[in-house]
């Protein structure tokens, strides 16, 4: 049998234990939904072997996972901690939608609580040796999406299962939006560090200035591109409309110039 992959979270819950101390609670579900496992404990007793513990009566119920997918920056530490010593990697990504899930249909239960909260880094600019030297908004077609880059030497590529638009059951000519960076002889540089900063999405956001902020690692925000020309700001406008109707799909493309020929870095995105 494939081991399966979890989804955990530790947050603090809007209750107290009997001495009026604040709750945090485990909170693990499996990718599928068919299980979770959540215990509780007062914040004096979280740590990272507490958090071991309660991983191998887990593991004792349902049996050892490939690995633990973490949303929350605050939890990350000690979860990695606990899973160290069992010898289970952990995966910081913003898209663990079963647990969202989860702690979405929690938080109905108790007004003015938000589990899904995450406190939103300034955007930061890009590192300057690291500026394309221009960039532009184009699409492709869903249908070509997994398929335009299979068969080139691309060295970095990113399309993970949960943002192929087909396997989405999107329609083969919706168009799924995208940006291009130009990044001329630094195109090579770029692709890699924006690989070890993990992107996860695109934004539009109206100015001024108007700029594309990019989403990556679990809560760090970085300026793509700014501009104040109208056109390019309408241009932006259709970008995030299509990206809406592609059900969040997108893709972040990396080029040493606008031949064609040549690709450094090309991320499938999805949110």
């Amino acid at each position: 049998m494939t081991a399966s992959t979890w989804q955990a979270d530790l947050s603090r819950r809007p209750q107290t234990d009997d001495q009026g101390k604040p709750l945090w609670e485990l909170l693990i579900c499996d990718r599928s939904g068919s299980w979770q496992f959540t215990r509780r404990a007062s914040q004096g007793d979280i740590s990272g072997d507490w958090v071991g513990q309660q991983l191998a009566e887990a593991i004792a119920l349902h049996n050892p996972p490939a690995g633990i997918q973490v949303f929350r920056p605050q939890s990350f530490s000690l979860i990695s901690t606990g899973a160290a010593p069992l010898g289970i990697p952990v995966e910081a990504t913003r898209y663990t939608p079963q647990l969202k899930g989860v702690l979405y249909h929690l938080s109905k239960e108790v007004n003015g609580w938000e589990p899904l909260h995450i406190e939103e880094l300034p955007p930061q600019p890009l590192p300057e040796r690291l500026r394309g030297e221009n960039w532009q908004f184009a699409a492709l077609a869903a249908g070509e999406v997994e398929y335009a880059f299979r068969d080139r030497p691309i060295p970095i590529v990113s399309t993970p299962d949960y943002a192929l638009p087909i396997a989405q059951g999107l329609g083969s000519d919706l168009p799924v939006p995208g940006l291009i960076v130009y990044g001329g002889r630094a195109s090579r540089a770029l692709a890699q560090w924006l690989q070890s900063i993990n992107p996860v999405a695109l934004d539009y956001v109206s100015g001024p200035p108007n700029g594309m902020i990019l989403e990556a690692g679990l809560a760090e925000r970085w300026v793509m591109a700014t501009f104040e020309d109208p056109e390019v700001a309408q241009a932006a406008a259709v970008f995030q409309q299509r990206k809406q109707a592609s059900e969040g799909i997108h893709f972040l493309s990396v080029q040493p110039d606008d031949g064609g020929v040549t690709t450094s870095g090309f991320w499938l995105l999805r949110g």
